[in-house]
């Protein structure tokens, strides 16, 4: 990826958030709601306890919902914090910088566009989901994400689990009915992003300490 993926990536959620506000995807997510998410509980607006505090608040009912819940947990604020942390520590000075400040910008950035952006009012059963309004973009889609990138880029091992937890934390955002479909393509969109910024920065630091071989170096005398 490149500074040029990045900002692709960003474009498209700027995009992505003008067609929402606009109500322009909103028959798709309601298709969601009416099709995709059997038997989901669709709680209130989220508290600041629900945000930094795993399943606070949670109510346990279905087989679908609870284990949207529990999958998806680690992608919850603190301990998702926490496992991102714990990966800066471990690839180092440059590449945990970039991530560190990749995770905090994706989180920033998602506080931000849910204050500011407000989308067409959302059904079920003929009650207005209050918890929808200003759902875009996932948090949750945002840093399962960041956390596959730091997992897979500081244990190599776990990549392939990491990679098959993040698939089914997105699929279940929607069946638990956390997240309609486009907060998950904004998340993803905004993760990609943060991703490929982060790593142009992690290879341009990695490019400038590399030394340039014997035979790049111009002689001191033609021969």
């Amino acid at each position: 990826m490149s500074r040029a993926s990045a900002a692709a990536f960003a474009a498209g959620y700027a995009a992505l958030a003008g067609l929402v506000a606009a109500g322009a995807l909103t028959s798709i997510d309601q298709w969601a709601i009416d099709h995709v998410m059997p038997g989901a509980y669709f709680n209130g607006k989220s508290t600041f306890a629900d945000a930094v505090i795993p399943l606070w608040g949670v109510h346990w009912h279905g087989v679908l919902h609870i284990a949207s819940e529990l999958v998806t947990s680690p992608a919850s604020f603190t301990p998702a914090t926490v496992i991102v942390a714990a990966a800066c520590v471990v690839l180092g000075r440059r590449a945990g910088v970039a991530l560190a400040t990749a995770y905090v910008a994706g989180n920033v950035v998602e506080v931000l566009t849910k204050a500011t952006l407000t989308r067409p009012a959302l059904y079920a059963n003929g009650a207005h989901l209050t918890g929808f309004d200003a759902s875009y973009p996932s948090g949750h889609t945002i840093r399962t994400m960041l956390i596959a990138t730091a997992v897979s880029s500081a244990w190599p091992r776990a990549g392939r689990w990491t990679a098959a937890w993040a698939a089914g934390c997105v699929a279940l955002l929607v069946v638990g009915g956390q997240h309609v479909p486009s907060d998950i393509a904004g998340g993803l969109l905004l993760a990609g992003a943060l991703v490929a910024t982060t790593w142009s920065s992690s290879n341009a630091g990695r490019t400038s300490r590399r030394r340039p071989s014997r035979a790049s170096r111009p002689s001191a005398r033609a021969r």
